[in-house]
C-alpha cells in the first residue's frame, strides 16, 4: 500500500491553504538500474481534490515532476467541519486516497 497522503489545511475566513505532500517514487522510465536494465516508469498522472465530496481541482502530472511531489492551494468558500479528499493514480493502477479535516 502506498504511504499516506500529508494534507495540511489552513483556513482563514471562507479561504483554505491546501498543502498535500505525496510519497511517490516518480519513476520517468529513462534511468538504468546497476545492472544497466532500464528501470520501468512509475510516475502519478492524476491528482484530483475534493471539497465535501465535489471535485475542485484535477491536475495532471507526467514522468518529469520530482519524487514525492508537494501541491500548494488555496480553496474559496471552505468552513470548519468541511472535508478535504486528495487522491492520486499512477500510470501502473497504483491509487490512494486521504482525507482531512478543516479545523
Amino acid at each position: 500500500m502506498a504511504s499516506p497522503i500529508r494534507i495540511r489545511l489552513r483556513l482563514s475566513g471562507d479561504k483554505l491553504a491546501v498543502r498535500v505532500a505525496i510519497t511517490h517514487e516518480m519513476e520517468s522510465g529513462l534511468r538504468l538500474d546497476a545492472a544497466g536494465k532500464t528501470i520501468a516508469a512509475r510516475y502519478i498522472q492524476t491528482v484530483k481534490t475534493e471539497l465535501n465530496g465535489k471535485e475542485v481541482l484535477s491536475v495532471d502530472l507526467g514522468p518529469n515532476v520530482a519524487r514525492n511531489p508537494n501541491l500548494d492551494f488555496s480553496l474559496k468558500g471552505a468552513k470548519q467541519g468541511d472535508t478535504v479528499k486528495v487522491s492520486w493514480t499512477d500510470n501502473q493502477g497504483g491509487t490512494r486516497s486521504d482525507t482531512a479535516a478543516v479545523a
